[in-house]
């Protein structure tokens, strides 16, 4: 598990291009997103909009393809899993109170070409703004 990414993965790289083509301007490493609860994977500060990406396996994204609990260790794994929901609930109730609109991307939602347009789509009105 150490050799998994915890930022500037493939989901992550992709939705900051799509971000930049329609126009948003954010921080990835800001001085803002360090002192936020959970380190937040983006910030469009002009909307005031946070933007997670999460991937499917490791903050188990109910009725998703990609998310299948392993078949070896299974106690440990879904202990771990639930944890990380219990947290980013967290995490999402603490910025929403400090007045941060929450937008949660799953990894899934960038995986192929049709997701990526659909979200694309999606995008000016989760963020706050019409393209």
């Amino acid at each position: 598990m150490g050799n998994i990414r915890g930022s500037n993965t493939k989901p992550e790289l992709t939705l900051r291009s799509m971000l930049h083509g329609l126009g948003y301007r954010f921080t990835v490493n800001g001085v803002r997103n360090k002192k936020l609860p959970g380190k937040p994977d983006i910030i469009v500060p002009k909307y005031r909009t946070i933007v997670l990406v999460h991937g499917c396996f490791w903050h188990g994204h109910e009725n998703c393809s990609a998310f299948r609990p392993p078949e070896t260790r299974q106690d440990w794994w879904m202990t771990k899993i639930e944890g990380n929901r219990a947290r980013d609930a967290r995490i999402e109730k603490v910025l929403t109170e400090m007045g941060w609109n929450v937008v949660t991307i799953w990894e899934c939602a960038l995986k192929t070409e049709k997701a990526r347009k659909w979200l694309e789509t999606r995008l000016p009105a989760l963020i706050g703004r019409r393209v």
